[in-house]
């Protein structure tokens, strides 16, 4: 246990609160139980380090639960010992990575009411399905990569507002003259759209995209096949099938031939895109705004965000990367659904064309609530949005 203490003490003495994610202001460390779920190499073991940083030291504890440690100790005793130190505040990272987590979780919440628990894992554990279920217990909030602000903050220095879609919405002209002041924002977004979505492009710098395929792999082959359960043939599946789709995103995919060019079945076709799709590595557009349905196809594919495209060489398509930067950042805080006409349908009212600074409005016509989010313009007119602007949502 001393040992566990003193790596922690360590881990939360360097982290830098230099710079910090917008999540982090939106939770409440007072709360019994909140888990955080996020792609890896998001950010989320940084951000509990940086709200351990804000408490007394002799009062908190960070620890992975893929530590050595657990060879031969369990959570619940871990639990019971620091509550007994006097600790307040135990973060655990990566509970995916322990089998017993949400029966010792959910024995901790119980048996202790003043331990203040937050605990993050991999975006594809589904949480109100593990064999105790937390969602009644736990607030559980997501992290996403990060934004083109965020990323003009962390890596220029550059810090400007939050904006709210309505807001921008309805004031993107006045917006864009505040924001134009201070950024000339093309001289930023293409570097943001090849390698400025996951936070640790500052340290790997012209390893990046290498660092990025390597963590997408170690996705594959050790976070999903803990979490469904799955063997090493359907892992070589999974890998063949992401590259096979990236090849072709965005597209409405035809499951049948896409099953055969991958050796499997429709239905498990299906189910390694959902698997693909909850691990933040593809993103799943469908037309019903009640959630995807993994038996159902989905109506669209996309890669999950814009640096994966150009991890993967599949990068040439302006169109895609257009298409594929607004979805990723539409959905953190927003629903987005396939529609009957249009690009995309946001919270079922407002809909989207995607496209260059010349597009007019042929495609969506007499639609009310309809937009157009054109790349290459600084300032937007009427229900013409620039799109760089829809990066500063979150």
């Amino acid at each position: 246990m001393n040992k566990i203490i003193e790596t922690s003490k360590r881990k939360i003495k360097e982290t830098s609160e230099t710079f910090s994610r917008n999540l982090l202001s939106q939770i409440d460390t007072d709360r019994q139980l909140i888990g955080i779920k996020g792609a890896r190499g998001s950010g989320k073991t940084t951000l509990l380090l940086q709200l351990l940083k804000k408490k007394k030291e002799r009062e908190v504890l960070y620890i992975s639960l893929d530590n050595l440690f657990f060879f031969k100790n369990n959570l619940y005793d871990l639990a019971a010992d620091f509550s007994k130190r006097g600790g307040r505040y135990l973060y655990l990272d990566e509970v995916h990575k322990y089998p017993n987590w949400s029966q010792e979780i959910k024995n901790i919440y119980d048996s202790f009411s003043d331990l203040h628990v937050i605990f993050t894992s991999s975006s594809a554990l589904e949480i109100n399905k593990g064999k105790y279920d937390l969602s009644r217990r736990a607030v559980v909030l997501k992290l996403a990569g990060l934004s083109f602000r965020e990323f003009l903050e962390l890596k220029y220095s550059i810090v400007l507002p939050v904006v709210s879609l309505d807001n921008l919405l309805t004031n993107h002209e006045i917006l864009a003259s505040e924001y134009l002041d201070k950024i000339k924002p093309f001289k930023y977004f293409e570097e943001y759209l090849r390698e400025g979505y996951y936070p640790y492009f500052m340290k790997e710098k012209e390893y990046y995209h290498q660092q990025l395929l390597e963590t997408i792999n170690i996705v594959l082959e050790t976070d999903l096949p803990a979490i469904y359960n799955i063997d090493f043939k359907s892992v070589i599946k999974l890998k063949k099938l992401l590259y096979a789709v990236s090849d072709l995103v965005p597209f409405i995919p035809n499951i049948n031939k896409l099953a055969n060019q991958i050796g499997t079945t429709r239905d498990s076709l299906l189910k390694y895109l959902y698997i693909l799709h909850n691990a933040h590595i593809l993103s799943w557009l469908d037309s019903d705004s009640y959630g995807i349905n993994f038996m159902k196809k989905p109506n669209k594919l996309y890669l999950q965000n814009t640096n994966i495209a150009f991890a993967l060489n599949t990068h040439s398509n302006t169109g895609t990367l257009r298409e594929t930067f607004f979805y990723n950042q539409l959905q953190v805080n927003h629903k987005v659904t396939f529609p009957q006409k249009g690009d995309f349908l946001i919270d079922e009212k407002h809909l989207f064309e995607i496209e260059g600074k010349s597009k007019n409005y042929n495609q969506i016509p007499g639609i009310k609530n309809s937009y157009i989010a054109a790349d290459n313009i600084e300032y937007g007119f009427g229900n013409k949005i620039p799109l760089w602007m829809f990066g500063f949502l979150y």
